[in-house]
């Protein structure tokens, strides 16, 4: 049972990661990247390391993805300059 958990979440990884790399909608693609992180924390509690779970759901799902957010907000709506 833990091995089919273990394989659904790494297929899961690897569409979400495929899905934040093919988006064209920045936001949407940070949320899937977030996802991307947010099961791996999932993975590490299956593999008995819930510090490290813990770890990568406050930072690596949450804080980054809170960061990466505010970012794009910031950066909308403002043209690249050619030099």
């Amino acid at each position: 049972m833990m091995t089919l958990l273990a394989v659904l979440l790494g297929i899961a990884m690897i569409v979400a990661a495929l899905v934040a790399v093919h988006l064209k909608n920045l936001a949407a693609a940070v949320v899937a990247a977030g996802l991307v992180s947010l099961f791996a924390s999932v993975m590490y509690l299956l593999l008995a390391a819930p510090d490290v779970a813990m770890t990568e759901a406050a930072i690596g799902a949450g804080l980054s993805t809170v960061i990466f957010l505010y970012a794009v907000k910031k950066t909308r709506g403002r043209e690249v300059e050619d030099d």
